[in-house]
């Protein structure tokens, strides 16, 4: 039987059988699938325009991301928009906790993860999610608009994905509003001089997102942006 070997960090090294990696693929694809079908049929009936916001898992309820992002998600679901998050803890639960309060519609996709993700208790459309890409599809599918607390690699992956489908004309441009410039200068420098510099992007690329750190700033651009 022919095996793969792999060497980790520690210079161990492991075989794997190559036929590991086939059992069960069939059976994952109706799991998949069926991911698709519940998040299609859930999100399809919201009836109204979505802001999806993302941030970390890990942000305290007195950090002041966290009451950001309460109060942009509160002033959103009052103005009449839905708002969506992963349905974890942190900035997620700030958000889901803002719009419940506006009583608007707060809608939560859930990972499953051995650490770290609990859903909150503030959803009133709650999904759960086995695979990160189709979330991420849900995310940008039933969104007009991202708005981008301080976060990790997850908000990270979340904020490029839609970067890259939006430079590569798979999707509309809407509004990427990243909140906080103490946190995203850095990240935003280094793409000027490391990337539109060297001529990986284009100056437009630049376009695609703005940085601000009035709650009130982001509510009445999200506003003049995306039409109820």
């Amino acid at each position: 039987m022919m095996r793969i070997t792999k060497t980790g960090m520690g210079n161990e090294r492991h075989q794997y059988p190559l036929d590991n990696f086939n059992v069960g693929d069939s059976w994952r694809l109706f799991r998949i699938m069926g991911e698709f079908v519940d998040g299609f049929d859930t999100l399809s009936g919201i009836g109204r325009p979505a802001v999806s916001i993302f941030g970390s898992a890990r942000t305290p309820m007195e950090d002041r991301y966290f009451v950001m992002a309460d109060k942009i998600a509160y002033d959103l679901a009052m103005a009449g928009y839905a708002v969506i998050t992963g349905g974890g803890p942190g900035i997620m639960e700030a958000a889901n906790r803002g719009a419940a309060k506006a009583e608007g519609v707060s809608i939560g996709l859930n990972i499953d993860l051995p650490f770290e993700q609990e859903p909150n208790g503030f959803t009133n459309v709650p999904l759960n999610f086995k695979y990160f890409f189709v979330r991420k599809v849900m995310f940008i599918k039933y969104a007009m608009a991202f708005i981008g607390m301080p976060g990790g690699y997850g908000t990270l992956d979340e904020l490029f994905e839609s970067l890259t489908l939006m430079q590569t004309r798979r999707i509309k441009a809407f509004p990427v509003i990243l909140v906080g410039s103490e946190f995203w200068s850095g990240l935003v420098d280094w793409i000027k001089e490391k990337m539109l510099a060297t001529g990986k992007i284009d100056q437009d690329d630049l376009l695609f997102f703005q940085v601000m750190d009035d709650p009130d700033e982001v509510v009445r651009y999200i506003k003049r942006t995306v039409v109820l």
